[in-house]
């Protein structure tokens, strides 16, 4: 009898998920039940069965926070599939697991050390200890930035289509921008027009630019200067390295697309306006995916830009994709520490392990083989130039949704290799990897050393 109740509990045990498998597989279960959410007829505004292709792909670019979609977000959908496509950005933004938290701590129920070792991977915090506060502090601020947003928004949108409409738009977009979606509803205006229309217009980019940068800054980031009343020294090296390479990258970045469009898509504004769209262009490949001007009208150099700092993305922990801007410095103080000699990875008066390199070279050529592969499979079954194949595949794996115009006519397999690519970008390659082909026990086997000649 005892033996059958410790084998059984053994089973139990083997059975169980682990955190990471746990993470995802969620984020399936969230969009397969927002694909059938789509694809019925009160989901479009004509009352017609959307292909479930279709249908599935906005429920991964909505839950994955990306923005590319096959059918204008205005047109197409109805109000309710617009609220399902609001309700599955703001999950897949703080995270399905901070929606249940949220949902347990209003029935009073308990969170168990299962549920607490999740909490701790799906919000990026690096203890178990205090994960449940940080995840009522996660959603508190959220809906208070998204607040602000929405009553900023407002200002302008009530202004322009009346003051049911103006509320609806604002909030629509102030989600959308927090949680770096790039879903709009901007069809009111034309079809595929996103911010276009409000290129110049200092309330409206302000706003999502704000929205953008606080949402990819990261829930450990602003949590902790609030903590901390914004006092710089008190900060952890993360945090110190999240800010200064974010603020870095939208400067320089803006720089570099003012240098390389000023005589293409900027000219013709003055300098406020060309400021303006380029500080917009810089933030929005943060994995936003709105747009203030045509990415079909870019020349190549300023669309090598932006699917850089597309695949450089946000910071860990965040609404963001891409590789993230903490793995990128890794990188190159990682390759200063190599050409050094040195053991450990120094920045500033601090110090960290070599092993962040090897893990950082692990995501950059995962996102690379991926980008790769999928852009040489779509170059070689679609119609489309290079350019424009490379800028939807990095615009995909990074979760961004910025496209030169080609995703909606793309063909199933193309179509399918883009939705892996957001998956993947989403729920992350450490994660993935842990869920899937993490062992339980390392043998008790050393192999011999071996050298062999690289580089």
């Amino acid at each position: 009898m005892c033996y059958n109740i410790i084998s059984s509990m053994e089973i139990k045990k083997h059975h169980k998920l682990t955190s990471w498998q746990f993470i995802a597989l969620g984020y399936v279960a969230v969009i397969l039940i927002g694909s059938f959410l789509l694809s019925m007829p009160i989901s479009t505004r004509d009352g017609s069965w959307t292909p479930y292709l279709h249908s599935l792909f906005t429920s991964v670019s909505a839950t994955c926070v990306t923005g590319l979609a096959v059918y204008d977000t205005y047109i197409h959908w109805s109000i309710f599939g617009q609220f399902v496509i609001l309700l599955l950005i703001q999950i897949g933004g703080v995270g399905f697991m901070t929606i249940i938290t949220l949902f347990s701590l209003l029935i009073r129920r308990n969170i168990g050390i299962y549920e607490r070792r999740i909490l701790m991977q799906s919000s990026g915090s690096m203890r178990a200890t205090g994960v449940v506060k940080l995840i009522q502090r996660i959603i508190f601020w959220t809906f208070i930035f998204e607040g602000a947003g929405f009553v900023l928004l407002s200002i302008r949108f009530c202004a322009d289509f009346g003051f049911i409409k103006g509320i609806y738009l604002a909030l629509f977009h102030s989600v959308s921008a927090f949680c770096n979606a790039g879903f709009d509803l901007m069809g009111v205006i034309g079809e595929g027009a996103s911010l276009i229309p409000y290129a110049t217009d200092p309330i409206v980019n302000l706003t999502i630019m704000a929205l953008i940068f606080l949402g990819g800054l990261g829930f450990i980031v602003w949590t902790e200067l609030i903590d901390n009343k914004f006092n710089p020294k008190k900060l952890s090296l993360h945090s110190k390295i999240s800010i200064w390479a974010s603020s870095i990258l939208v400067l320089l970045g803006a720089l570099c697309f003012y240098l390389i469009e000023r005589t293409n898509t900027l000219e013709g504004l003055n300098s406020f306006e060309a400021l303006i769209v380029s500080l917009f262009q810089s933030v929005t490949p943060r994995t936003a995916g709105f747009k203030s001007v045509e990415m079909a009208d870019l020349t190549d150099s300023a669309k090598l830009l932006i699917s850089s700092l597309m695949f450089i993305g946000g910071n860990s922990g965040s609404t963001a994709g891409g590789i993230k801007t903490t793995t990128f410095v890794v990188l190159i103080f990682g390759i200063v520490a190599t050409a050094r000699g040195n053991t450990d990875i120094r920045i500033g008066k601090r110090r960290l392990d070599i092993c962040l390199l090897t893990q950082a070279c692990t995501i950059l050529a995962t996102y690379l083989i991926a980008i790769v592969t999928c852009t040489i499979i779509i170059c070689a079954v679609e119609p489309y130039s290079l350019t424009a194949v490379l800028f939807e595949t990095v615009s995909a794996m990074c979760t961004v949704g910025l496209s030169v115009g080609i995703t909606g006519e793309l063909g199933s397999l193309s179509l399918i290799l883009l939705m892996v690519l957001m998956y993947i970008g989403r729920v992350g390659i450490i994660t993935l990897a842990l869920a899937f082909f993490e062992k339980r026990s390392n043998p008790p086997l050393q192999r011999p050393l071996e050298k062999i000649l690289i580089g």
